[in-house]
């Protein structure tokens, strides 16, 4: 239960009354997820969004900061020129206040762009932090969804067995087998009286021929008998 009130307690406010209602905690759990999978490609997706803000605002800051400086070396010249004769001393001093007011227009520019890209920058610690949470929350989840899933397997296996053995009637199941005993014995029983049967049968002649030998004694005679024969009539 642990896991589930973990996994809908992100962006749900009534976690516990939904995990007490689960009916397929399998299928929620793959659900939900998807869910934060969702949520975590969406922060991924917000985190490029502002990273490009704040490559465009570095770049921006870079900018004015060049601009400042070269509207100030342009005010410099502008006043040699005039210390040299070589340009009206009055325009030199209106060209250099335009381009000193140039660059304080360029600086405001850089300090505006590098409040923002602070800012941004504190953002992307701040989503990078949040999107390493939820890696770890989806890692962490599906790895107890996979023991949760075998923990049912093994439950399911478990009851359909303990199930399968409730359904087992001893008391039917030994007077089964005593029957069954009963059936070989009476067999056994009937074999062994056509036996006597056999026994009976055979004749007076036939106890005779089996207690002296019968035709295998009668034939072993007639053998010795014609080995005499063949002797005497060489002689």
């Amino acid at each position: 239960m642990g896991l589930f009130q973990r996994l809908f307690k992100v962006g749900q406010s009534e976690a516990h009354a939904i995990v007490d209602k689960l009916e397929d905690p399998i299928k929620m759990t793959e659900q939900g997820i998807k869910d934060l999978k969702k949520d975590l490609a969406q922060s991924l997706e917000g985190l490029a969004e502002v990273k490009a803000l704040a490559i465009r605002s570095k770049k921006g800051l870079n900018e004015a900061k060049s601009q400042a400086q070269n509207y100030e070396q342009k005010a410099i010249l502008l006043v040699q020129k005039a210390s040299k004769g070589e340009l009206d001393a009055s325009e030199a001093d209106r060209l250099a206040t335009e381009s000193l007011l140039k660059k304080e227009e360029a600086l405001k520019e850089a300090a505006r762009c590098n409040e923002e890209l602070t800012r941004l920058d504190g953002n992307i610690s701040q989503l990078d932090s949040n999107i390493k949470k939820l890696k770890n929350t989806v890692t962490t989840y599906e790895n107890e969804l996979k023991t949760l899933k075998a923990r049912a397997r093994v439950s399911s296996a478990t009851a359909k067995i303990n199930k399968s053995l409730a359904g087992v009637d001893s008391n039917s199941t030994v007077a089964m087998l005593e029957k069954m005993k009963e059936k070989v014995d009476q067999q056994e029983a009937l074999s062994e009286a056509y036996g006597d049967i056999v026994d009976d049968s055979k004749s007076l002649d036939d106890e005779i021929e089996n207690a002296i030998g019968g035709a295998s004694a009668n034939a072993s005679s007639a053998l010795e008998e014609l080995k005499r024969k063949m002797s005497e009539n060489k002689s």
